[in-house]
C-alpha cells in the first residue's frame, strides 16, 4: 500500500500499518517533498514520491488518501483507475456529487472504497455502545457530543484550506459528530446547523458551531468550538436510567445510573462511584499508553486494523462509501451556505471606490492616532483590518479591506489603486508563526503589492529594536548608522521579526527601487498604553520586573508626535531609502518615573519589582542549563537580559535636519495627557501638514 498526504495524521496511520505483518508499505506522496522525506526517515519508508502519478511505479493495491477534503475527489479516482483499493480519510469528499462520482468508479473497477470514520471505531466508543445495546442506560433520549480543537497557526503566504474556507471546520469535526450521533440514535432526519465568530480566533471565519439533530430514536446536539478551553473530545448519553459520559481523550466511560434511594444520596453515590472510577481509570491509561498497548489516537490505528482485517477475509470494509456519502450529504448544504457568507463577506468589503492612502495596522495604537489625523485632514483612508473594526463603520472617509497581513491576497487587494502605504502593522504578541505571518510576511506582502502597483510612498514602521542593545556603550550616541542586532535568536520573535522585515524593505529599495522611507520610533506612548511595560521591564504573572534600580531614562516618544513624522516621510522629496530615529531627546524620564504613573491610573497594579541584575544573571545562568538538558529554548538568558537595557542618548538629528522633524507635544506634556500627572503644560493644536513642513524647513534653514 501507499499513503497520499505526509500531514500529521499520516503518522497514525503508518504506525497502524507497520503493526500489520502482512500489510508493506511501498512510501508517501506529497507535493512538500521535504515534509514526505521527514516522515519516510522517521518511521523508515522506503520511498517518497512528490505525487499519486509517481507511485504508480511501485504497483501498489491499496491507496490511503490523507489531503485535504478538496481533493479526496480527484485522488481517490486517480487511485481507482490505477486499480487500487482506497481507504480515504473523512469526510469522504466535499459534495454529494464527488461522494457519487467516487462510488460509480469504485463499482465500475471492482475495487474496495472506505472511509475512515475513525472515532466510531474508538474502543472507547465501542464499549460505550456495548453498554447501551446492552441497556446500561436504559431507553436513550439524547445524546451530546463536545468537541473542541485549534489548528496550527498560520505562518503566512497563501492561506490554507483551514483559514480560507469557511466551512473547514464543520467538514473536520462535524463529521465525527454526526456519525457519532447517527451510531446511538440512529439516522438524523433533521438538523439545524448555527455558526459563528467568536472573534477570539482572527483567521478561522466560523469558530463555534452549533447542531440540533433530530435522529430516529432521539435528539442529539453537537458543539465545536476552537476557543473553548481546555480541549475537549466527549460524549455524554442521556437515558431513562442513567447517563453516560465518554471522554475520548482520557479513554473512560462512566455510567451514573437512577438508584432507589434519596436524591441527594443518589447524587453523592453517583458522583463518589464516578469519581473513583476516574481515578482508577486514568492511571491505568496512561500505563497502557507508556507500555505500547494503548495507541495514540486508538480511533485511527483501530479503523486502519479493522480495514485491513477485513480486506484479508474478504468481508466488507468497517466503512462503506455509501455511509461516507450519507454524512456528506448531510453537510453538503450547510457547508455551502457558510462558504458562501463567507465569500459574500469578502466581496462587500472589497475596495468601493479610489483612496489614495493605506493604513495597516490602523487599529493600534498609533495606527488609530494615524487615521484620526487622516481623516481630520479630509482624506479618503483604506485600512486593513481581519475584522471590521466597530469605530470605522459608518465613517465615509474610511474603507475598510478585510483581510490577513501575511495572506497575499488580501494584502494585494488592499493596496490596489492606492498612492501611499503607511505600513504600521505588525505582530505584538504570540509564537513564532504570529511573529513570522504578521511581520515578516506581512512586510513581504506589503512591498509586493507596492511595487506591482507602482505605488508613490511607503513609509515603514520600524523600531529601535533592530540595534544591537547588548554591544552599546553606555555613553555613546544610538544613531541611524549603530550596529544591527547580530544575534537576533538570542533576542525573541519581535527583534527577529522587526529586523527581518526591515531588511526586506532595505534590500526592496535597493533591488527594485522600492520608494520607500523607513521610522524607528522609540517607545511609542499615549491613550490606551498605560498598561504596556516600559523599556528594560519584563512582565511575569501580573508583575512587572525592572531589571536593577531602575534609572535608566526610556527613549520615550509621544504617539502624536510620531504620527507628525508620518506625515513629514509620506511627503519629503529627499528621503526616499532613509532611515530615522525618532525619540525625544530633549525630555528623559527615567523607567521608576515612568513605572510610578503607570500605577497611579492603574489602582497600583501591576506589582512592580525590582530585582538586582545578579540575581536575574544566577537565574538566567540555571535557565541556559535547563535548557541544553530539555534541548530547547527557554525564554530568559544573560544574553537577553544584556539587552533589556533600554538604548540611549539617541541622535535624532537626521529626522531633525532632514526630515523636518521635532517633537511637537514632547514627552512631558505627553505622560500629562495620558496620566494627567506631569507638570501641567498649555496644549499644542493640531499642526497641518505644510505647517509642519514650513516649521521644519525653518528650522533646517
Amino acid at each position: 500500500m501507499g499513503l497520499v498526504g505526509a500531514g500529521y495524521v499520516s503518522e497514525y496511520h503508518i504506525r497502524a500499518l507497520q503493526s500489520l505483518p502482512f500489510v508493506e508499505i511501498v512510501g508517501i506522496a506529497d507535493p512538500h517533498v521535504d515534509r514526505a522525506r521527514k516522515v519516510a526517515k522517521r518511521y523508515g519508508l522506503r520511498a517518497v514520491y512528490a505525487s499519486l502519478t509517481e507511485m504508480a511505479a511501485a504497483r501498489p493495491q491499496v491507496v490511503h488518501v490523507l489531503t485535504p477534503p478538496a481533493s479526496h475527489c480527484r485522488l481517490t479516482m486517480e487511485a481507482l483507475e490505477m486499480g487500487c483499493h482506497v481507504l480515504v480519510e473523512k469526510p469522504m469528499a466535499e459534495t454529494v456529487e464527488e461522494c457519487d462520482q467516487m462510488i460509480a468508479r469504485a463499482r465500475s473497477a471492482g475495487r474496495i472504497l472506505s472511509v475512515n470514520h475513525s472515532a466510531r471505531m474508538d474502543p472507547v466508543v465501542l464499549r460505550a455502545l456495548e453498554l447501551v445495546k446492552n441497556g446500561a442506560c436504559g431507553e436513550i433520549l439524547a445524546v451530546d457530543f463536545f468537541r473542541s480543537s485549534d489548528y496550527p497557526p498560520y505562518a503566512g503566504g497563501p492561506l490554507p484550506p483551514v483559514y480560507q474556507q469557511a466551512a473547514y471546520p464543520f467538514q473536520d469535526l462535524g463529521v465525527h459528530g454526526l456519525y457519532l450521533l447517527e451510531a446511538f440514535l440512529g439516522g438524523i432526519r433533521n438538523m439545524d446547523v448555527r455558526y459563528f465568530s467568536s472573534g477570539r480566533n482572527p483567521n478561522l471565519f466560523f469558530d463555534e458551531w452549533r447542531v440540533l439533530a433530530e435522529c430516529e430514536r432521539g435528539i442529539g446536539q453537537i458543539y465545536l468550538s476552537w476557543t473553548a478551553r481546555p480541549m475537549q473530545n466527549e460524549l455524554i448519553v442521556h437515558g431513562t436510567r442513567g447517563v453516560m459520559q465518554i471522554d475520548c481523550f482520557l479513554q473512560t466511560c462512566t455510567v451514573r445510573k437512577q438508584m432507589p434511594a434519596p436524591r441527594m444520596v443518589q447524587h453523592v453515590a453517583t458522583a463518589v462511584a464516578s469519581a473513583a472510577h476516574t481515578l482508577w481509570r486514568v492511571p491505568s491509561n496512561v500505563l497502557r499508553f507508556a507500555t505500547g498497548s494503548l495507541k495514540p489516537s486508538p480511533g485511527i490505528h483501530a479503523s486502519v486494523r479493522a480495514f485491513y482485517e477485513a480486506m484479508r477475509q474478504g468481508s466488507p470494509p468497517p466503512v462503506s462509501a455509501e455511509e461516507g456519502r450519507r454524512v456528506v450529504a448531510l453537510m453538503d448544504p450547510v457547508c455551502r451556505r457558510a462558504n458562501a457568507e463567507r465569500q459574500r463577506f469578502v466581496e462587500e468589503h472589497q475596495p468601493a471606490s479610489p483612496a489614495r492612502i493605506l493604513v495597516t495596522g490602523a487599529t493600534g495604537l498609533l495606527g488609530r492616532a494615524l487615521v484620526k489625523r487622516l481623516r481630520e485632514a479630509g482624506e479618503q483612508v483604506r485600512v486593513l483590518v481581519r475584522r471590521p473594526c466597530p469605530a470605522f463603520q459608518g465613517d465615509s472617509l474610511i474603507q475598510q479591506v478585510c483581510g490577513d497581513l501575511g495572506d497575499p491576497e488580501a494584502v494585494e487587494r488592499a493596496v490596489r489603486g492606492v498612492e501611499l502605504v503607511y505600513h504600521v502593522g505588525a505582530a505584538m504578541r504570540g509564537g513564532r508563526a504570529s511573529f513570522e505571518c504578521g511581520t515578516v510576511w506581512g512586510t513581504k506582502n506589503v512591498i509586493a503589492a507596492c511595487l506591482k502597483h507602482g505605488v508613490k510612498r511607503l513609509v515603514y514602521v520600524s523600531s529601535l529594536t533592530v540595534l544591537d542593545h547588548a554591544g552599546h556603550r553606555a555613553g555613546t550616541a544610538v544613531s541611524e548608522s549603530s550596529p544591527l542586532e547580530p544575534h537576533a535568536d538570542q533576542r525573541g520573535f519581535y527583534t527577529q521579526s522587526k529586523l527581518e522585515a526591515e531588511k526586506l524593505v532595505l534590500e526592496a529599495v535597493q533591488a527594485d527601487g522600492l520608494p520607500a522611507v523607513i521610522l524607528r520610533p522609540g517607545q511609542i506612548f499615549g491613550p490606551g498604553a498605560e498598561k504596556v511595560p516600559p523599556s528594560g521591564t519584563i512582565g511575569i504573572a501580573g508583575c512587572w520586573l525592572v531589571v536593577g534600580s531602575g534609572a535608566f531614562p526610556l527613549p520615550l516618544v509621544y504617539v502624536e508626535d510620531v504620527v507628525d513624522a508620518l506625515l513629514l516621510a509620506a511627503e519629503r522629496e529627499d528621503v526616499v531609502g532613509s532611515i530615522f530615529h525618532l525619540v525625544d531627546e530633549a525630555e528623559a524620564v527615567s523607567q521608576s518615573e515612568y513605572l510610578n504613573l503607570c500605577r497611579s491610573v492603574n489602582g497600583n497594579r501591576p506589582r512592580i519589582l525590582h530585582v538586582p541584575r545578579t540575581a536575574l544573571y544566577a537565574a538566567a545562568v540555571c535557565a541556559e542549563v535547563m535548557g541544553r538538558l530539555l534541548n530547547r529554548k527557554l525564554p530568559l538568558s544573560r544574553y537577553r537580559l544584556r539587552s533589556a537595557v533600554p538604548l540611549g542618548p539617541c541622535d535624532c538629528s537626521a529626522a531633525r535636519e532632514r526630515l523636518g522633524w521635532k517633537p511637537r507635544v514632547g514627552t512631558r506634556e505627553g505622560l500629562r495627557r495620558v496620566f494627567g500627572n506631569a507638570a501641567p503644560s498649555q496644549p499644542e493644536a493640531l499642526v497641518s501638514l505644510p505647517e509642519l513642513m514650513t516649521a521644519g524647513s525653518a528650522k533646517t534653514d
